[in-house]
């Protein structure tokens, strides 16, 4: 497998091509191209550079394998083919604020959850910064977006992936995805989901990068977490709310919560209760969740009745929480359940 090449920044590029002992105005071609979303065989560069770049650089490190539209709501995902033949997915989210595109930031993924597609097979391999970012220039230049008017306004790490399980990769694409010049999208429009990997969210708040963190918890305490969230026998919940707090401390920014409403398992009017006791007062916000059903698990959605009584009784308690709309449900909603009906040769 080559190199990729958007995993360079500018001032990466200029002294390659100061090293090659090219003019430093072709680092500025090549990453204007690049953030466009054009093959390196589409840049308007001399041959015999064009040559030596591909000998060395993968031409199209991310390509767009298939495109599916939601026929309910307009949203789009998309199965990524990866230049080694992995396959990701991703959406485009669009809503009256701008278009939100959830990226993947592994092949598969090692968390094990049990609500979640996307570990049923474990993980392959991590994606490079470049690659991460690749997915949103693919979908930016499909949708007719440029550097100037993007189609993609905001990102979510919420894709195929625990993105604190690749945190240097990361937070190359957090460098890469917000350099000026480029798409150049603000941290503070890019939202970063993980499960509670502790040490990774206590550097993510020494970096002191203004994302907003999103963390995956789905249950009040450590036993019923564990249940459906194999990290919480490594990780507390006590420990999780220590790092959160710290970020806030660091940044400013509050952070969220998600929380996954599971019928029969997590959604009755007394964890509601005892959700407002863990988290009352906190400068945070709860964004609960009806379950996607994945069919090769056993776990239920919750009735939209209960999941507004549960959203009734965190406002009543002072919790800010919104119950998030379900969207692409026709076209494999889930993270995990595109890219593994695709692989079975199964098409919704």
């Amino acid at each position: 497998m080559k190199k990729i090449l958007s995993d360079l920044s500018h001032e990466e590029l200029s002294s390659l091509m100061e090293v090659w002992g090219e003019r430093s105005f072709r680092a500025d071609q090549i990453f204007t191209g690049l953030m466009q979303g054009k093959r390196i065989s589409e840049l308007p560069l001399p041959a015999a550079l064009r040559e030596r770049l591909l000998q060395e650089y993968e031409d199209a490190p991310v390509t767009i394998a298939e495109t599916f539209c939601s026929q309910e709501d307009g949203t789009k995902k998309f199965l990524f083919r990866l230049s080694d033949g992995n396959l990701i997915e991703g959406v485009l989210m669009k809503y009256k604020y701008g278009n939100t595109q959830c990226v993947s930031t592994q092949v598969g993924c090692r968390m094990g959850c049990k609500f979640c597609a996307s570990t049923l097979n474990g993980l392959v391999r991590n994606l490079s910064a470049g690659e991460i970012l690749g997915q949103i220039l693919c979908v930016n230049r499909a949708e007719g977006g440029t550097l100037k008017e993007r189609a993609v306004t905001n990102v979510v790490l919420m894709g195929s992936g625990e993105p604190l399980d690749n945190l240097d990769n990361v937070l190359g694409f957090l460098r890469r995805v917000s350099e000026e010049g480029g798409i150049a999208i603000s941290p503070r429009n890019i939202s970063l989901s993980t499960c509670g990997l502790v040490p990774g969210m206590r550097r993510l708040t020494e970096e002191g990068i203004p994302l907003n963190l999103t963390v995956s918890l789905h249950a009040t305490d450590d036993r019923e977490r564990a249940r459906i969230m194999p990290v919480a026998n490594r990780y507390r919940i006590e420990e999780i709310l220590e790092e959160c707090a710290r970020y806030f401390k660091r940044t400013g920014r509050r952070y969220i919560f998600e929380y996954c409403l599971i019928s029969g398992e997590n959604s009755d009017p007394a964890h509601a209760e005892r959700l407002i006791a863990l988290l009352k007062g906190r400068p945070c916000h709860v964004n609960l969740i009806r379950l996607n059903a994945v069919e090769e698990r056993t776990l239920q959605t919750a009735r939209e009745r209960e999941a507004q009584r549960f959203l009734e009784i965190l406002r009543r308690g002072g919790i800010s929480a919104t119950l998030r709309r379900s969207m692409g449900s026709d076209i494999g909603g889930a993270c995990g359940q595109l890219r593994a009906s695709y692989e079975k040769g199964e098409f919704h």
